[in-house]
């Protein structure tokens, strides 16, 4: 399959666009985690999924890897926690979901850059953060 060009430069997307594509590449890159550690049943993936993936896990990642993270890298991740977002967070508070959001704008801001070697330098000190236990704990 061909790749699409992004014409538009990253640092000039919305920052809740670069949290759409972050989302999603942290979807995928759980679902991998959880595949290879031997998770095979579908309802069994969802509900491990959620403790990598809720506000409350994502917010604990970035107290965890903040001071990992450069100047660019924290700048993207406050732009994506200052942005004003209409959705109401379920089960974590606002700024939980702030962080959240942020972290997910980072993600999405290094795919698009194609860095994608910092990339996976972040996934895995966040995947490496939660399977210490260090992340907030997620009520299922």
């Amino acid at each position: 399959m061909k790749q699409d060009k992004l014409t538009r430069d990253p640092r000039q997307i919305n920052a809740l666009a670069l949290a759409y594509m972050g989302d999603a590449v942290l979807e995928v890159r759980v679902r991998q985690h959880l595949i290879a550690a031997g998770e095979v049943k579908p309802n069994l993936l969802q509900r491990a999924a959620v403790r990598y993936v809720s506000a409350k896990a994502q917010a604990s990642i970035v107290e965890g890897i903040w001071e990992r993270l450069t100047e660019e890298e924290k700048a993207v991740l406050k732009r994506g926690r200052n942005a004003k977002s209409a959705t109401v967070p379920k089960n974590a508070n606002i700024a939980e979901y702030r962080l959240s959001t942020g972290f997910e704008a980072l993600l999405g801001f290094l795919y698009l850059t194609r860095q994608e070697k910092r990339l996976d330098e972040i996934l895995s000190y966040a995947l490496e953060w939660v399977d210490s236990g260090l992340a907030a704990p997620t009520k299922e």
